[in-house]
């Protein structure tokens, strides 16, 4: 590969460069730089910016972690970039005009900060912090970085890059820039989180080694769901192979990034499986075509570590108590809960469901979560709307009798008292095992209409979260069992049976007087379709604007990645635009 490429493939990688002692020399353009660290050329993503009258080129988090081999970590709770390795200890605050070494506090030319849905960093202070010699070559516009180790290639004839930024003065921060069921039901999705400051190594999965944060998205939730049962991945032609299916999850990252994505909802959990190695639940069929198949390598471990290397959170989304697409047990592993509890089982239609009724079985549901959180570094737990179906029988009489401690003489309250306590026990069990891990939950759109309860929208929704799914969220927000909210507003501005506007309005209301975040999920797959408002895509950019007159609305989640790549009516420029990527 030619200089000229690899420069505009790595034109995102490290370094703080200042000319000061350079007379003449001014600061590195933007574009075509090329990083070589001991003789081999650094490549990235993202492309670095210079922080004008500093002359600091800002570079991803991730280029530390797998070009310098150091440990990072992303707080996002407290905004703070910890870099470890060579016997120093690097800290730098979000915006802050100093960094802590070792304890000592020292001077920045340029805080630590997020820019376009990354954690960026000035390469040449941390360079030389961590023992690193850097030389500009301002000629060939190459930066190289030297560790003096023996046998390192080190390039000659170079001018010395200025002084330690250690002892520079720091300089401001920032660059930057009648409703039917399907009208809002996504067959899977969910919701964000927060990141506590831990980080991972990913094994021989194929991708690059190393330490990586993890972090928390920028200002704002831009979230995408990532469907397994609905082909978002991985695609039927990679079910037989884990190089396919990691070559198309991280192609996919990077698009869903390059328009502006920062947190990935990908279901690990679709029908009482797991896309991880598990002691309670199947291999998922969706990986080899074949339940309980082993696929050969850890996909969730792979990943976490790739989406925490683009500086993405990722949250583990679990369809809690669908047991399969499908009304038989045929073709399920022999450890499967319909296999293993048949009592437990009720058949809805075509599907099966895990009955919430019975105790045993909501717990068996919240220990195969926990094991993922346990055993993982999420960013957040994300459920979504499956708690009772929305259509068909579900006969749970003999079960209303039998588990039914509290008396209550209504099926449909005791039907949301049984989601109630399953809510609330997961909630517990999630932040006392980890506090920073945010548990979220994305509802059918509509709670209730007005015509039901006067403090419902001004709907006429043909199904509610309360009435048909039973799932009581007012209780959950009340109660702040859960950390967020990412309700399913699946219709255009201005619809006339559930408007946008209105439900908008509706439910950042609910949210105002809690700690539990508002994140809303938009329907790109109907752009296009005939239905009222989304012959153009510029619908759910009206959309994004309208959320900004909401200040309760913290981020919008889009169903699916599938859909944001098909580019509906060039949507992906027009999401680029309005992110300003």
């Amino acid at each position: 590969m030619n200089r000229k490429k690899i420069g505009l493939m790595v034109a995102g990688l490290l370094l703080a460069v200042q000319t000061a002692i350079v007379p003449g020399v001014q600061a590195a353009p933007t574009g075509e730089i090329e990083i070589i660290l001991d003789g081999q050329s650094l490549q990235s993503d993202a492309s670095p910016y210079i922080v004008q009258g500093a002359n600091v080129t800002m570079v991803p988090l991730r280029v530390i972690s797998e070009g310098l081999g150091a440990q990072v970590n992303w707080s996002a709770s407290s905004g703070t970039v910890t870099i470890t390795a060579q016997n120093k200890n690097i800290s730098m605050d979000n915006g802050a005009q100093s960094a802590t070494v070792n304890g000592k506090s020292v001077r920045l030319d340029a805080s630590a900060r997020m820019s376009s849905g990354r954690v960026m960093v000035p390469l040449r202070f941390v360079g030389e912090e961590l023992g690193l010699k850097v030389d500009w070559q301002a000629s060939e516009r190459v930066i190289t970085l030297s560790s003096g180790k023996e046998g390192a290639s080190t390039s000659g004839n170079t001018s010395a890059v200025g002084s330690s930024s250690s002892s520079s003065d720091t300089s401001a921060s920032g660059n930057q820039e009648s409703v039917s069921t399907d009208q809002g039901v996504k067959d899977d999705g969910q919701d964000v989180a927060n990141s506590s400051s831990t980080s991972t190594n990913e094994d021989s999965s194929g991708s690059s080694q190393g330490n990586v944060a993890q972090v928390k998205a920028t200002t704002s939730m831009r979230g995408a769901w990532i469907s397994t049962i609905n082909g978002d991945w991985p695609s039927s032609a990679a079910r037989s192979s884990s190089e396919k299916q990691k070559q198309e999850f991280t192609k996919m990252l990077d698009d869903l990034q390059g328009m502006g994505i920062n947190a990935v909802f990908v279901q690990v959990r679709a029908s009482g499986d797991a896309l991880y190695p598990s002691d309670l639940v199947p291999w998922s069929k969706y990986l080899t075509n074949t339940q309980g198949k082993n696929p050969g390598y850890d996909p969730l471990k792979f990943m976490i570590s790739e989406s925490h290397k683009r500086g993405m959170e990722f949250h583990a989304w679990f369809n809690p108590f669908r047991a399969n697409s499908t009304g038989t047990t045929s073709g399920l592993a022999a450890n499967h809960v319909a296999n293993q509890h048949p009592d437990w089982i009720v058949k809805n239609g075509s599907q099966l469901y895990i009955n919430p009724g019975i105790p045993a079985a909501r717990q068996h549901v919240i220990a195969a979560i926990m094991e993922v959180v346990n055993g993982y570094d999420i960013d957040g737990v994300h459920l979504d709307d499956y708690f009772y179906p929305y259509s068909g029988t579900f006969d749970d009489d003999a079960t209303f009798k039998a588990y039914n401690a509290n008396k209550i003489s209504n099926k449909g309250d005791w039907r949301r008292d049984n989601v109630n306590s399953f809510v609330r026990d997961l909630g517990k069990s999630i932040h006392a095992s980890k506090s920073k891990v945010q548990f979220g939950i994305s509802p059918f759109g509509v709670w209730r209409n007005k015509s039901q309860d006067l403090t419902g929208s001004d709907t006429k929704a043909g199904v509610t979260a309360y009435d048909t799914t039973f799932a009581d969220v007012r209780t959950w927000i009340n109660k702040e069992w859960i950390d967020y909210v990412a309700p399913q507003i699946y219709w255009s501005i201005g619809f006339p049976a559930a408007g946008y506007d209105k439900l908008v309005a509706w439910w950042s209301n609910e949210v105002k007087n809690s700690d539990v975040k508002l994140y809303i999920g938009h329907s790109p797959y109907k752009i296009g379709t005939p239905e009222k408002g989304w012959q153009t895509a510029q619908e759910l950019i009206k959309q994004l604007e309208l959320n900004k007159d909401y200040k309760q609305v913290k981020g919008d989640i889009y169903f699916s990645a599938q859909h944001l790549r098909k580019n509906p009516y060039g949507l992906i420029q027009l999401l680029q635009n309005y992110y300003q990527m």
